[in-house]
């Protein structure tokens, strides 16, 4: 299996140099690992290349669903509801490890946004764009119906309710899943890479760009016939560098998540609700924790760390004690956070980034730099064909060459090559039995599996190798095999990539974050060979997350 070595850093950016590429992607969020795999499966030479970690932004800062966009029915987003609807099932088949059917419910109420006519009227065209299978069709709820399925919902005035499904994702391991993928199909993948200028031949069009290792501060020509700019939230700052950033741009806003106990928020049923202001929030059941959001503010502090705000916390607070009253949540209820941006495209006319449409669009440039903007998480796969068939159409007009038609629509992503959904069912009892067979405990086999699907043999035989080392460094055996396929498999180079974007632990586990962040850190340290400054700054980038993870300031910076 290709791997992202955290090891064989240099090597990867030297082939970076040496390799002309067709295609070089800048960004490896969904979107930029979405379209290096387009590119590779269609034959093109192909790298990305992201100056943070993979989904370090919004890829790993989201609502965590993919969804087809229920709401955006009310603003006539028809074709976004339909693609989006539809991608839903997709993503799901091409990897039923990282994504799961999640049954939702939407409460309406006296004077609400949804009323029984609309929501069932809605929920029915929803289920005809999306191209809802026959299990999965909406049902409609009486009041006493919801109130079973959910018993901490507002009573008062309550009319009924929808009931539809959604997808779950771990959207971080979505994404880096997708660029493993990438990589096993002939790309290259590099984080902690960053453009700090592009290159033009002498007509002054785009022929590739300079890029730093971050980690060693060496610099790299990297020569394609073609650059993607897909950045997310800095697209419009690759655009200046470029010296295109003219008519349309981007409008930043942030969304704030919070995080809490089972104990404190017994949910038992994903709920779609109004907030008091008419927006609709999402609570969602995760293993041992409930989790609340989004805000949907303008925004315009750090891209890199946006931060949950007093303000973000208390409009997140009110919504939980308008929906679920019984409830005493408090500010000091809350576990974790997390904050992320969304790259909208601005529209004239609409300064609340909840009027804005999530569409997406592709802009190219004089010099040639073809810019992807926009868009949602679920439909990054027919995002990336976009882009890609862009790409086609220029390169047979400039060069008469013909690249083949996508073939992602039924290409299982790393770790994805269970056999669909129906397959996975299969595996997961086989492959947990195993785990067990080892000497795991039944749910961390599961929960294993779950997360790692196809190459949970790698982590297997990594427990099964590294038992006695484990003990010899004091680790958690099952934290070392996983931190050693992060390491080796998923290009992990700093404790934060691991606790937060490999695992997921920082948003849903931050205790277990706490008790294993020090010899974690110094296995990597060790391993890594970082020196004595790396090693002070990963550990305080560390710090820095589990404080801003509990802890609301009063604006943003």
């Amino acid at each position: 299996m290709s791997n992202l070595s955290s090891l064989k850093r240099e090597a990867a950016f030297q082939r970076l140099e040496e390799d002309k590429l067709d295609v070089l992607v800048v960004g490896g969020g969904i979107t930029g690992a979405g379209v290096a795999l387009d590119a590779v499966t269609r034959g093109m030479r192909t790298a990305v290349v992201e100056m943070q970690d993979f989904a370090a932004g919004t890829s790993s800062r989201s609502t965590k669903l993919v969804h087809g966009g229920l709401r955006y029915l009310k603003q006539f987003e028809i074709k976004m509801v339909s693609d989006t609807g539809s991608e839903r099932q997709v993503v799901y088949e091409n990897g039923p490890h990282v994504t799961t059917p999640e049954w939702m419910m939407l409460p309406f109420h006296k004077g609400g946004t949804f009323g029984p006519l609309t929501t069932n009227i809605g929920l029915r065209i929803y289920d005809f764009l999306a191209g809802v299978k026959r299990t999965e069709r909406r049902t409609m709820f009486k009041p006493e119906e919801a109130l079973e399925k959910e018993p901490l919902i507002k009573r008062e005035g309550l009319r009924g309710a929808g009931f539809y499904v959604e997808y779950k994702t771990d959207d971080a391991r979505l994404t880096i899943e997708v660029v493993k993928k990438a990589v096993q199909k002939g790309a290259n993948a590099l984080n902690y890479a960053e453009v700090v200028r592009f290159l033009y031949d002498e007509s002054s069009k785009i022929s590739g760009a300079k890029v730093r290792d971050k980690i060693s501060g060496h610099t790299y020509d990297v020569y394609a016939k073609k650059v993607i700019n897909a950045a997310g939230p800095w697209v419009d700052s690759l655009r200046e560098m470029d010296g295109s950033n003219q008519g349309k741009h981007l409008l930043l806003s942030k969304g704030v998540h919070l995080v809490f106990p089972k104990e404190i928020f017994p949910l038992q049923q994903a709920v779609y609700f109004d907030a008091p202001d008419g927006r609709m929030i999402f609570a969602i059941p995760r293993e041992n924790k409930t989790y609340v959001g989004t805000t949907d503010t303008a925004y315009t502090g750090s891209k890199q760390h946006p931060v949950m705000t007093e303000g973000d916390r208390e409009y997140l607070l009110e919504a939980i004690h308008y929906m679920f009253p019984s409830l005493n949540i408090q500010a000091d209820h809350v576990e974790s956070s997390w904050a992320g941006i969304r790259p909208l495209i601005a529209e004239e006319g609409k300064d609340d980034p909840g009027e804005i449409s999530r569409k997406d669009e592709v802009f190219i440039s004089d010099s040639g730099l073809i810019s992807i903007a926009g868009g949602k998480l679920t439909g990054y796969r027919k995002m990336a064909q976009e882009v890609v068939d862009t790409v086609v159409q220029l390169l047979k007009e400039e060069e008469g060459i013909l690249y083949s038609h996508s073939e992602t629509a039924h290409l299982p992503i790393a770790g994805g090559e269970v056999g669909g959904s129906t397959g996975f069912e299969d595996f997961k009892v086989r492959k947990t039995a195993e785990g067990k067979a080892i000497g795991l405990d039944e749910s961390t086999a599961l929960k294993l599996v779950k997360t790692y699907g196809a190459n949970v043999d790698i982590i297997f035989n990594l427990y099964l190798e590294k038992k006695e080392e484990a003990e010899t460094v004091g680790m958690d055996a099952v934290v070392l095999a996983e931190l050693l396929y992060a390491m080796e498999y998923e290009g992990a180079y700093k404790p934060a990539d691991f606790f937060v974007r490999r695992t997921g632990a920082l948003f849903f586990e931050i205790n277990w974050v706490k008790a294993h962040k020090n010899s974690v850190l110094r296995y990597m340290a060790k391993t890594l060979q970082w020196s004595g400054m790396q090693k002070g700054a990963y550990e305080q980038e560390l710090e820095q997350l589990l404080q801003d993870a509990v802890t609301a300031v009063k604006e943003d910076i």
